[in-house]
């Protein structure tokens, strides 16, 4: 039986090609936080960072890390997907930025050097994680003291509704690993999985994980043309489908 991160891992080798088509944001310029979740050009989130050395988790394609890298920081981005790093390096060098591509699980980022890293950032990655807590711990400790953690996921609320009717199709209390069977048009079946939380159950695990969480920010930027094309408006003007959270880390963290 496969383990829950191999076949991540396989779903994200599969769509990768897909995924990176559609997107096709071959010369970023900026962060994008998601789906109608605006850019950090306008959000200014992680402010300057030249000079500084920024971490992505779930870096996909490399999209923000290359945009980091022109704002002049040392990027390093993470991923569990051989494909999307392999287009990840490719998009860098057409970018003309060095930015270093590790392939890695959540779990194995601990063997990253500690307190190295001025930022992590992470967009729409972390509904992998199947342990968030530990996860925020490993992230806490690979942060310089007063080091910022900016992600953004799926907004929990928009997970819960239906495109096609735009009424709750979903309990938002159903938390925990959610996995489907998709068919894709050229009828094969893959596999895809990702954990669904609360907003309160990511908050309390970045306060216990020892961060003091500066603000959740819930985005709503109708001029989106390039994460829009997929998404029904009319659901999106009832609630967002992207929520961000900015987290500063403090000493001694609780044990």
């Amino acid at each position: 039986m496969k383990s829950d991160d191999n076949e991540i891992k396989e779903w994200w080798n599969e769509a990768s090609e897909y995924y990176q088509t559609e997107l096709n944001d071959t010369k970023p310029e900026t962060v994008r936080y998601g789906p109608f979740g605006s850019t950090e050009r306008k959000l200014k989130l992680i402010g300057r960072v030249k000079g500084k050395r920024v971490l992505e988790v779930g870096c996909g394609g490399g999209q923000c890390s290359i945009a980091l890298a022109k704002a002049g920081a040392e990027c390093t981005g993470i991923d569990i997907s051989d494909k999307q790093l392999e287009y990840a390096r490719s998009l860098a060098k057409k970018n003309d930025v060095r930015v270093e591509f590790i392939r890695s699980s959540f779990a194995d980022i601990s063997k990253l050097k500690l307190k190295k890293y001025d930022v992590v950032i992470s967009v729409f990655a972390l509904q992998y994680a199947k342990d968030l807590i530990k996860l925020f711990i490993r992230l806490y400790s690979l942060l310089k003291d007063k080091g910022l953690l900016v992600f953004s996921l799926d907004h929990p609320f928009y997970l819960t509704m239906s495109s096609t009717d735009l009424r709750m199709s979903d309990s938002y209390y159903r938390i925990g690993k959610f996995k489907e069977t998709e068919k894709w048009p050229d009828g094969s079946k893959h596999t895809f999985i990702m954990y669904k939380r609360k907003v309160s159950d990511i908050y309390n695990d970045l306060v216990k994980a020892g961060f003091y969480v500066e603000t959740i920010i819930e985005p709503l930027d109708l001029d989106d043309k390039f994460w829009g094309p997929g998404y029904r408006r009319k659901l999106v003007r009832l609630i967002g489908p992207t929520i961000i959270f900015k987290a500063r880390k403090v000493a001694n963290r609780p044990q």
